[in-house]
């Protein structure tokens, strides 16, 4: 059975903050995204040369980071 992932690309800037990644919800800033999917997925991200970087996650994985990050803490 193959198994689909998605990419999601990251730049980040001179100083290692993340400048723009992929998949971002609406209102997370990118940083926090990026600290979101780095806490939620063990093996799925990959550095790359320039400054980037790809995590290669399951939708559903996604789906869930999305929903923890845009849920309420209480």
């Amino acid at each position: 059975m193959e198994q689909t992932l998605v990419v999601i690309h990251v730049r980040f800037a001179n100083d290692g903050s993340v400048r723009e990644i992929g998949e971002c919800p609406s209102g997370t800033s990118p940083q926090d995204w990026f600290n979101a999917l780095s806490r939620h997925s063990s093996n799925g991200y990959e550095s790359l040369s320039g400054g980037r970087g790809a995590f290669r996650l399951e939708p559903a994985v996604i789906e869930q980071i999305k929903a923890a990050v845009l849920s309420p803490v209480t």
